[in-house]
């Protein structure tokens, strides 16, 4: 019954860190959400802080951020027309995930340097 209760933890564990993943994962949408933590960003702004991201893929991981509640795109009337882009309440509630993850990443480095190297 242990064994039970333990794997039912450990799946559910995964299905939550799976579902996560499905929302920030990728090569560009944890990096968006970086560049939102310091404030509202337009969008040449942040395609100019994303080195390589072309237009279409930054329109698109946007457009997914913001399906999934993380950002919200503020669009003023205005001539030229003006866009602005800001985490949500829910996307500030990733700032601790990114935040542990920079620390581990910080803390860790030297040694996946050295794995990446062969110097166990």
């Amino acid at each position: 019954m242990k064994a039970e209760a333990e794997n039912y933890s450990v799946n559910r564990l995964t299905c939550e860190v799976e579902n996560t993943i499905k929302i920030i994962g990728g090569r560009w949408k944890v990096l968006i959400i970086r560049e939102l933590i310091t404030g509202v960003k337009r969008f040449g702004e942040l395609q100019r802080s994303l080195h390589g991201i072309t237009q279409k893929m930054l329109t698109q991981q946007l457009r997914e951020l913001e399906e999934d509640g993380i950002v919200h795109r503020e669009i003023y009337a205005q001539i030229p027309p003006k866009v602005e882009y800001s985490l949500t309440p829910l996307g500030e509630s990733l700032k601790p995930i990114l935040y542990a993850m920079h620390e581990w990443a910080s803390q860790h480095l030297s040694q996946m340097n050295d794995h990446e190297n062969g110097n166990l």
